[in-house]
């Protein structure tokens, strides 16, 4: 970049500001990814709690599954759930993390009816209707909390790639811009000085000249 800098006063002085705002920058991005990172462990966190709900309530709801067709028969009990016809609903919102777009999902309560008529079911078969509701609503807090890992993990990763371009390229070539600039600026400050020393060099020698051809003048007019 430096050769394409005009080595000025004015460049410096723009080239001066650029970098502070690239080092301001640099600062805001990285104080979001370290809140991000923050925010991601404390997902982490609650994604296990969710995936453990989901193993745990998975394995009750296979266990009543088993006992209901061991005792309703597997005929009766897949009968049944294919008259469960209830729609799942769910109130998802849009919320924002440090900047991240993350859905909210409220989880809404199960109604108490199964789908079917309780008249000549089991007492297994219900159970196992309301345990597989506890399991479509791990299945929603699974997926609700890891759609927010994912994007807070793509959003902390956008984020490191653009702090290390301002950290690595920007502001390194605009340090070298400063430099090359002030270093035009020193050499003609020499330069200057250099060419001032013997202006006042030669000046001075003209005049001492004067001086010295004035007094050899005066000499003169006192030996007549």
């Amino acid at each position: 970049m430096a050769g394409q800098i005009s080595p000025t006063r004015s460049a410096m002085l723009a080239s001066k500001a650029s970098l502070k705002t690239a080092q301001s920058g640099a600062d805001l991005l990285k104080r979001k990814r370290d809140a991000l990172i923050g925010e991601f462990f404390a997902l982490v966190r609650d994604a296990l709690a969710a995936r453990e709900e989901l193993a745990s309530v998975s394995r009750g709801a296979y266990t009543s599954l088993f006992g209901a067709k061991a005792w309703d028969s597997p005929e009766a009990v897949e009968s049944l759930s294919l008259g469960g016809s209830s729609d799942y609903a769910i109130d998802m919102q849009i919320q924002s993390i440090y900047g991240v777009k993350v859905p909210k999902i409220n989880i809404p309560e199960r109604a108490p009816n199964t789908g079917f008529s309780p008249i000549n079911v089991g007492a297994r078969t219900i159970q196992a209707a309301t345990d597989f509701g506890g399991v479509l609503e791990a299945i929603v807090k699974v997926a609700a909390t890891e759609t927010k890992l994912r994007r807070i993990g793509e959003e902390i990763k956008k984020t490191s790639r653009r702090v290390n371009a301002l950290e690595q390229i920007l502001i390194p070539g605009i340090q070298d811009d400063i430099r090359f600039i002030r270093s035009v600026l020193d050499q003609r400050e020499r330069e200057a000085s250099f060419t001032l020393k013997k202006i006042k060099a030669k000046l001075e020698a003209d005049a001492q000249k004067d001086r010295e051809a004035a007094q050899a003048g005066n000499h003169g007019s006192a030996a007549d």
